[in-house]
């Protein structure tokens, strides 16, 4: 079974963002709560951690644009 990652939405007017960075690569094995990319949104750069321990597969490469609650990749 695998877990979607979709980009959260980090402040109370956000409506995007842009993963500025993928912390692991595609195909790497991450860990639960383990720091997985960044995101830009409103002015402000947050990283975010893994949802899930498995093998990630990254969907949204970095420095795309995208609405919040967009699958940017799953772990399985």
């Amino acid at each position: 079974m695998s877990t979607e990652i979709m980009l959260p939405k980090l402040g109370f007017t956000m409506t995007e963002g842009t993963i500025t960075e993928w912390l692991a690569a595609d195909g790497q094995t991450v860990s639960e709560g383990q720091p997985l990319y960044a995101v830009e949104a409103e002015k402000a750069t947050q990283e975010i951690e893994s949802p899930a321990s498995g093998v990630l597969q990254i969907l949204v490469a970095a420095g795309e644009e995208v609405a919040v609650g967009v699958v940017i990749g799953t772990i399985s």
